[in-house]
Formats: structure tokens, C-alpha cells, sequence
């Protein structure tokens, strides 16, 4: 029996690929553009790419909405990386500047920042205000 496959956009050309649930924390490459799918950083997607990348994502993706002149966003950029790091192949994280993304900020009803979102299947599951450390942000995850 095939194992079962996750459906992964590329971040880079937007490419749907398949990937088998047991090697996704294995750094799978895009088999249009060899451009990594899931290389342990966030990716950074605005209102013009984001649908296309999180839709076709079967893994949980936790979105984190922020903005360059926000302390407690800065302060939290580190701890999001480092999760990144640690869920990469059981989670996308994805950064989503508020300020140059007013679609995706009002879609999603962000009303203050740093707020992060878990979507599932594109549908929101989850979602937590203000600073929180990598060890919460993993746990919201749920990877």
C-alpha cells in the first residue's frame, strides 16, 4: 500500500508537488524548479502568493502577522524562526507582513499584532495574540 502523500505548493514557482508523509522532513525539492519546499525557515507570502502556496498544503501551516515597526513582533521573529526550524516537514511557517498586506490582515480580521493563525485545509483552527515562546508557538502548531 503507498503511504499516504502530502500536497505541497512550491513557496517559489507555485508548483503543486507530492511528497510521501515519511519523507517530508527529508528537505523535499520542488520537482518543477529543484527549489527546496520545506527548507526549516518561514516563508514570507503576501495577499498576491499566499492562497496559492496554503491551499494545496496539507500540513498544518501557522501563519504569523506582523510588522517591521512592532517591538513585540521583532522580538518574537527569532523564536518563530527557531520553531520553523524544529517543525520543518510537519508544519509550514509562514510571515505575513500586515502593513503590506492589507488584504490578508482584514481577511483574517488581525486586529492587533503579533497574532498567529493555524489553518488546516486553509480553514482556520487556531489563533494567539502577542509574543509567545518557541516552545508555545510549537505547540500551537500542533505538528
Amino acid at each position: 500500500m503507498d503511504s499516504p502523500k502530502l500536497m505541497i505548493a512550491c513557496p517559489q514557482c507555485g508548483a503543486t508537488n507530492r511528497v510521501p508523509a515519511e519523507r517530508a522532513g527529508e528537505s523535499p525539492q520542488c520537482g518543477k524548479c529543484s527549489q527546496p519546499l520545506l527548507d526549516g525557515h518561514p516563508l514570507t507570502l503576501g495577499d498576491a502568493d499566499f492562497d496559492a502556496v496554503v491551499a494545496h498544503c496539507r500540513l498544518p501551516v501557522l501563519v504569523d502577522f506582523w510588522a517591521p515597526w512592532c517591538g513585540p513582533c521583532r522580538t518574537m521573529a527569532p523564536a518563530f524562526e527557531q520553531a520553523s526550524r524544529q517543525l520543518a516537514g510537519r508544519a509550514l511557517l509562514v510571515k505575513v507582513n500586515s502593513d503590506d498586506n492589507p488584504g490578508l490582515s482584514q481577511r483574517f480580521a488581525v486586529r492587533s499584532i503579533p497574532t498567529l493563525v493555524r489553518l488546516q485545509q486553509g480553514r482556520e483552527t487556531q489563533r494567539q495574540s502577542g509574543a509567545i515562546p518557541v516552545s508555545a508557538i510549537v505547540a500551537l502548531a500542533g505538528a
